[in-house]
């Protein structure tokens, strides 16, 4: 596996409206690096991530992902690279009926053919290691739970199992503690960090909250108006930086 997983090049989007949500974005992303991405409401780091495993589809550019350009893949190429993408919502996007375990073993849904995926017909191998994810989040006791008796931040600990379970290379994660208390916030990340780290997964993070991108990041990156306004380490984000970053339009030429 090359060093780095990931390489986005001139990516661009712009909506029929004529938005510009992406202006020419350029990075890599290494095996096992924890990345955050930050930036002001609108400033297109939501857009960023979906366009990564085309939920949104870019303009135009190159995204390399395990030497594969993804823009360039038909829809059954694309499925294959889905399975190996874990993408975690901020609306934790789990089916609230079904035990907490049924809904970690849909990480393997791509494997499966669709007959066997539309009838959930996993075997005890499939399982067992979706109790052992669960056990790797803390919440091997609400297996057979129904998801919706779960609270927020169990329900998105769940969502991380259910991306670890798909086996991947890569973890998305779209503001997944945006909904969340303080405390479910810390404990959420304390997993999605720990679980990445054990498999060395590249992971990338949307959040707002600046305080714990520094905490949690290998590095970050800042978006403002649909461009990287800064690639670095937490260590250099400054509060001159960050102020520049979130600094509205119109504040810079009163």
């Amino acid at each position: 596996m090359p060093e780095n997983i990931l390489e986005i090049k001139n990516l661009n989007k712009v909506y029929p409206d004529g938005t510009k949500a992406l202006k020419n974005i350029n990075f890599k992303a290494k095996k096992g690096e924890f990345i955050v991405v930050i930036g002001p409401s609108g400033a297109g780091k939501s857009t960023l991530l979906r366009s990564i495993n085309r939920l949104s589809e870019p303009t135009d550019g190159e995204i390399i992902f395990l030497g594969e350009n993804i823009l360039k893949a038909n829809k059954g190429k694309l499925r294959k690279i889905r399975r190996h993408i874990g993408m975690i919502f901020q609306g934790f996007n789990l089916v609230k009926r079904l035990p907490t375990v049924r809904n970690v073993l849909h990480g393997r849904l791509g494997y499966m053919s669709s007959i066997k995926g539309a009838f959930g017909m996993f075997d005890k191998n499939d399982v067992q290691k979706a109790l052992e994810v669960l056990e790797r989040v803390g919440l091997e006791e609400q297996a057979f739970k129904r998801a919706d008796e779960l609270s927020g931040g169990q329900q998105q600990r769940v969502a991380i199992a259910r991306a670890i379970n798909q086996s991947p290379s890569l973890i998305l994660a779209d503001e997944p503690i945006a909904s969340l208390d303080p405390n479910s916030s810390q404990i959420v990340m304390d997993y999605l960090r720990k679980v990445c780290d054990e498999d060395g997964l590249t992971t990338i993070v949307n959040l707002h909250q600046v305080d714990i991108a520094k905490e949690y990041a290998d590095r970050i990156i800042g978006v403002k108006d649909g461009e990287i306004f800064y690639d670095g380490s937490p260590r250099g984000l400054t509060d001159e930086v960050i102020q520049k970053l979130y600094r509205k339009k119109e504040a810079l030429h009163a």
